[in-house]
């Protein structure tokens, strides 16, 4: 249940999927079809992410699931875009600082944020693109979260292990 080398991210990109499927008696093709989209989608940004970032990647792995979620709502390709959107919209920033039971609880967010953002985007709702770094393209929006995670937290991320390797006993 591994997704680009993370467990946890495997985790986030796959059981959010399956409990969504089986409360609401998906099929098996539907729901094979839904974890093969969100771990696409999960690969797709994080092959722009680099190996390491200090943007969590469990919020990136939710990203997934919303996609999945969202298509056995019924969604379609429209409703899917929205919905990566409104995580990109809601969660980028979001730091990591290592995998640890404090990133179960950036699990959690970010999959009460996907089920949000899936449920928004079946009702026709997106964050528009006068806002923040939401573009009218939903590449362009992914090549922001992107461009924030694997440039503008670099001083980020030195911070963090700083803080990490420096604490007191």
């Amino acid at each position: 249940m591994s997704n680009s080398g993370s467990g946890n991210q495997g985790i986030a990109a796959t059981l959010p999927v399956v409990i969504y499927a089986e409360e609401n008696r998906c099929d098996e093709e539907h729901l094979l079809r839904a974890l093969m989209l969100s771990h696409l989608t999960v690969i797709y940004i994080k092959q722009s992410l680099g190996r390491l970032s200090a943007l969590c990647g469990c919020v990136v792995a939710a990203t997934g699931s919303a996609c999945g979620i969202t298509l056995l709502m019924g969604g379609e390709y429209r409703e899917v875009t929205y919905a990566v959107q409104n995580m990109i919209a809601n969660l980028t920033g979001m730091i990591c600082d290592g995998a640890k039971p404090s990133c179960s609880l950036k699990v959690t967010t970010g999959v009460s944020t996907a089920v949000l953002s899936a449920v928004m985007a079946m009702e026709g709702r997106c964050v528009s693109c006068v806002e923040g770094i939401i573009e009218e393209d939903v590449d362009r929006s992914i090549r922001n979260l992107t461009r924030i995670g694997s440039e503008a937290m670099d001083e980020t991320d030195r911070m963090v292990l700083e803080m990490m390797t420096n604490k007191e006993k």
